[in-house]
């Protein structure tokens, strides 16, 4: 079986639980985020990040090429090396991957995004985020078949050698879809997907792949893109995808084991 996990960057992710956990495994691809190392990098340089909400109500950061500047700083430059380097503190060997290395991630510069803002739809000018549109699958392959771990994460590749934003969540359902893995597991920093943001009690266990589009009202900020990436790698033939917390003990045995949101 082969899996991928990809564990969010936001305040409140457990990470060392999610390498504990994964140790004893030789069956992954981890994709990462960084959200909360990017904001406080970007405090620190007087580069603060910014968001916009999309007209469909999509929450993403601002990719002007002063953030994306910060933003290879934090998660190639010091995120991925802390992941590795816990990785060899629990003598498993990995290997850290942006996007851009090797052709990982190829990707086309996105085109007129939209942000909603006091009511009106405008443009957001210079604009350097993308949408993935290749894996490099025999790369991850290789590494997988030499018993290296790969660790992968923004930014990716455009055909031009462009360097632009990605989403980790819909990378990671990329990556799903192109090595043909059994599971995607999404771990963040709440149970799951739940009608009410702040009440662990209304945890939705269960959605039909036929159901996600009746569910996205419960999806909001950060969550809609979990929401999107799951419906976008069920789509693209992998047969299972869990939401579920990071935080705990074993949290990927748990979410492989039905805790969370199971999309199938």
């Amino acid at each position: 079986m082969t899996i991928v996990v990809k564990v969010g960057g936001a305040a409140g992710n457990s990470l060392d639980s999610v390498l504990d956990d994964l140790a004893a495994r030789t069956d992954y691809v981890l994709v990462h985020g960084g959200s909360d190392r990017v904001d406080r990098l970007g405090d620190a340089l007087g580069r603060p990040s910014e968001y916009y909400t999309s007209p469909s109500g999509v929450v993403s950061r601002r990719s002007d090429p002063g953030h994306l500047e910060v933003l290879v700083m934090a998660l190639p430059g010091t995120v991925q090396t802390e992941i590795v380097a816990g990785f060899a503190r629990r003598k498993v060997r990995a290997v850290g991957l942006s996007g851009a290395d090797g052709g990982l991630l190829l990707a086309k510069r996105k085109e007129g995004s939209r942000a909603v803002v006091d009511g009106k739809v405008l443009r957001v000018a210079d604009d350097w985020s993308g949408t993935i549109e290749n894996v490099n699958v025999e790369l991850l392959r290789q590494l997988l078949s030499s018993a290296l771990v790969p660790v992968v994460g923004p930014p990716a590749i455009t055909e031009a050698g462009e360097i632009v934003n990605v989403d980790a969540d819909r990378a990671a359902a990329e990556i799903a879809a192109a090595l043909h893995a059994e599971v995607l597991v999404l771990l963040t920093n709440v149970p799951g997907l739940l009608r009410e943001r702040s009440d662990p009690a209304t945890l939705i266990p269960a959605v039909a792949r036929d159901e996600v589009d009746s569910v996205m009202a419960f999806a909001a900020g950060r969550m809609r893109k979990k929401v999107l990436a799951a419906k976008s790698a069920l789509a693209a033939g992998v047969p299972r995808v869990v939401i579920s917390s990071s935080q705990g003990e074993r949290p990927v045995a748990r979410a492989l084991a039905g805790d969370g949101t199971v999309f199938e």
